[in-house]
């Protein structure tokens, strides 16, 4: 009764932390409905058919989203028979897929760049919409989206080069498609089956049939477990905007936990008198928690069923948002499920009562004698439990920056992550002994002035108005600093290695399509990379990169003639790295099996070091070409002069902005969560910064009234209050930018030593400068408008 009473009676001093929950749940639930909504689906184009077997699937632990092993194109002939006996199997169709992409107009069309069998349109199942199926090497059925009509001549953009295609037939589905032999030259390996089947067939029995005859060489998947099927492209987007989500949605709670505490706190402190009133007429400690932790319970309750509904309603738009931006793939539907609106419903509540657990403890000390004061004067701002987590907390801050120095390369961005965030919350657990040594520096100049002698005073006797008002500066503008700065920074070390790691003059790479065909690559010369995967027997797999070793050991800074010996179809040079995982030292042997399928017996020639090498293994070009016939290049690095003109899907761009520009799409999507980690930072700083003031300044209107009385005019009382509140801001923004600049400093440093190369901290200042600005914006609004509005009438009335 008492909780509901309170909050009926001062239900403003209430707003911020019931806005706090409420767009807390909200983006809980809109972003739990989108993550349990992004789960693999069946591929429309594998759709119609009801049974699969799946090639062997590798260890994705390493993130690369890598293709399973394949099946050798006589492996898959055997398997395809074998299930042609099945009772009830109609036919057994292997799907492959290879680089095809049509030019129109002179461009590559940039939304069509895969290839299939004529045969495996019937796993969709996908219908001529005109025309007649390919039957020779140089017949071609395309979309009917495409706009080609039957009889027409097509340029297609292949693994060798530009070559001219005959429009046989249109289809109504995606994919381009051609006659199945062309499509096994072009693509030996094989990873999917299909399984299309009789009228009335025992699809259980057809399954146990399967799975005896593939045995231990894959899969078999039906029903909605051939959703293990779809692309590992898309698997990877959505992974991505995973990372995106659970980051916006531990963020979300990270600070609403800390704006629900700092308001809960500073609630506390305005109510000394009224808590003190209670503990007269006899209210126990505990009694008094509880009037605490019902309010919160009262308000989370309210704000968290409305907000589980505002989540609801944006969880779609959300789901657009993330396809527009390539962080979900475009079969992404995000679909209503109450499980994600509980949870978000059940955090929320468990994040206010975490926020008014510790101001539950501080209410509950409070002696019935503080009934009789009328000041408001911090005379014991630090207690010691205080002490101790603020200790702890920057004790763990620091340890954490010692790691992002000098521990794991792998754990440097989230150990320097965390350590700002465990030295935010330190800094604001000691604010009160850290305020009023920088509240004496900053007002020094002033301290002559009326103005600045009143600030001075105010701020050191109500220290913790003033750390209040400050903890959401510190943590917003530490944060915007740390996020934006470590990307930016990252990202130029990453850019400054790869400008460094090579001599070329000029860079050729693609433009308008997947990779370079080998008449692009072979246009100007240089070191020209050539990218496959290479596999293991117990599910492991390696990227490689097939070069010219002369070529390339030219090209690269790293290198002198440590490629001399890879010359032969079965040598390689491999990374120290990889060549402890594989167990090998130079001159041994191993056994990897090619993107054909075929396993091959490789010699190691040399073990290089990690830096040297952009992937694991190096191969001869042509190793990798006679056992990848479409693997697309990805770069050239030019030695002599650059191409006067760029081949079709090429551009040439110069050292440095190649290296810039080398993961572009990355740093997109990186910058795009960027974006929405400092929006919702700063939109919990403006409720909090603008709640804490609106409630101190309400509260102190007879202390304005007094200074009036005293003789100030209203102009000068509302600049002594805006001074405080600027003079809060400063500080908050002062500690949050000093936090952020020393996890930068670490992060920068480890990143330095990893790389091998010199790295500077890059600061992309229009973020800290548009959460100080915002943040003063506010703290003066909310401070100077009650006052402005409160002392219009004489000081006497």
């Amino acid at each position: 009764m008492l909780s509901i009473a309170s909050i009926k009676s001062r239900w403003t001093s209430f707003i911020g932390t019931f806005v706090a929950v409420f767009l807390g749940v909200a983006i809980l639930s809109m972003t739990g409905l989108v993550l349990l909504s992004a789960h693999p689906t069946v591929p429309e184009r594998y759709s119609g058919t009801p049974v699969f077997a799946q090639s062997p699937t590798v260890d994705q632990q390493d993130s690369m989203f890598t293709d399973g092993k394949p099946w050798s194109a006589a492996k898959a002939g055997d398997l395809v028979l074998a299930f042609e006996q099945i009772p009830g199997v109609a036919r057994a169709i292997p799907d492959r897929t290879f680089y095809a992409q049509p030019v129109l107009g002179g461009a590559p069309v940039t939304d069509v760049d895969q290839g299939h069998p004529w045969s495996a349109a019937e796993l969709a199942p996908y219908r001529l919409a005109s025309g007649s199926p390919p039957h020779q090497a140089d017949d071609v059925v395309v979309p009917e989206t495409l706009g080609v009509s039957a009889g027409t001549s097509l340029t297609m953009l292949t693994a060798a080069g530009p070559a001219q295609y005959r429009v046989v037939g249109t289809v109504d589905g995606p994919g381009i498609y051609l006659s199945d032999s062309e499509a096994a030259r072009m693509s030996p390996g094989v990873r999917a089956i299909g399984l299309r089947l009789d009228p009335g067939a025992d699809q259980d029995a057809v399954q146990a049939g399967a799975r005896t005859a593939l045995g231990a060489d894959g899969q078999v998947l039906a029903g909605a477990a051939r959703a293990e099927l779809e692309p590992m492209a898309d698997q990877r987007v959505r992974w991505i905007g995973d990372q995106v989500l659970t980051g916006l949605g531990s963020l979300s709670a990270f600070v609403s936990i800390f704006v629900v505490a700092s308001t809960f706190a500073f609630v506390v402190a305005q109510r000394r008198r009224e808590l003190g009133l209670l503990r007269a007429i006899g209210a126990t400690p505990r009694q008094v928690r509880r009037v605490l932790f019902g309010e919160a319970l009262a308000i989370a309750v309210v704000a968290g069923l409305l907000g589980s509904v505002l989540g609801a309603v944006l969880a779609p738009v959300l789901g657009d948002l993330l396809i527009s931006a390539g962080l979900e793939p475009r079969t992404f539907v995000v679909e209503t499920q109450l499980l994600a609106l509980a949870g978000a419903f059940v955090v929320g509540l468990l994040v206010a009562m975490a926020g008014v657990w510790a101001a539950g403890r501080r209410a509950a000390r409070i002696r019935p004698l503080e009934a009789l004061r009328e000041a408001t004067v911090d005379s014991t701002p630090m207690t010691k439990g205080r002490w101790w987590a603020g200790g702890v907390c920057s004790g763990i801050g620091l340890l954490l920056v010692g790691l992002t120095v000098l521990g794991d390369p792998e754990d440097m961005t989230t150990n320097s992550l965390y350590a700002a965030m465990a030295l935010i919350v330190g800094s604001t657990l000691l604010a009160p002994v850290v305020i009023p040594p920088v509240v004496r520096l900053l007002t020094a100049p002033l301290a002559s002035s009326a103005v600045g002698m009143i600030v001075r005073g105010s701020a050191l006797t109500a220290v913790r108005r003033t750390a209040s008002t400050a903890a959401p500066v510190l943590l917003t503008v530490g944060l915007a600093v740390l996020i934006s700065g470590m990307v930016e920074t990252s990202m130029g070390g990453y850019a400054a290695a790869r400008e460094l790691a090579t001599r070329a003059v000029a860079i050729v790479i693609p433009n308008g399509t997947p990779g370079l065909s080998d008449q692009a690559a072979t246009a100007a010369p240089g070191a020209a990379l050539l990218p496959t995967e290479l596999y293991t027997d117990d599910r492991r797999h390696f990227p490689a990169t097939g070069i010219d070793p002369a070529a390339f050991a030219q090209a690269n800074t790293k290198l002198d003639n440590a490629l001399d010996g890879l010359v032969g179809p079965d040598t390689a040079a491999i990374t120290a790295s990889a060549a402890s995982q594989l167990g090998v030292r130079a001159g041994d042997t191993t056994r990897l099996t090619f993107e054909d399928g075929l396993q091959v017996t490789l010699r190691v020639v040399a073990v290089l070091p990690n830096s040297a090498a952009p992937t694991p293994i190096l191969l001869p070009r042509k190793t990798v070409r006679d056992h990848a016939p479409t693997a697309l290049t990805t770069a050239v690095h030019v030695l002599g002069s650059p191409p006067t003109t760029a081949p079709l899907g090429a551009q040439a761009l110069d050292r440095a902005a190649y290296a810039a520009s080398a993961d572009a799409d990355e740093d997109r999507l990186v910058r795009i969560f960027v974006a929405l980690l400092v929006i919702v930072a700063l939109g919990y700083t403006a409720l909090s910064i603008a709640n804490t003031l609106l409630m101190a300044t309400a509260s102190r209107i007879t202390d304005f009234t007094t200074l009036r009385r005293a003789g100030a005019t209203r102009r000068q009382v509302t600049l002594t209050a805006a001074a405080e509140s600027a003079l809060s801001v400063t500080i908050g923004a002062t500690l949050g930018f000093l936090i952020a600049l020393l996890a930068l400093y670490a992060n920068a440093t480890g990143l330095s030593h990893h790389l091998g190369a010199p790295l500077s901290l890059s600061i992309p200042w229009q973020v800290p400068l548009t959460a100080i600005t915002l943040s003063l914006a506010l703290a003066l609004t909310a401070t100077t408008l009650p006052i402005h509005l409160s002392l219009r009438h004489r000081p006497l009335t």
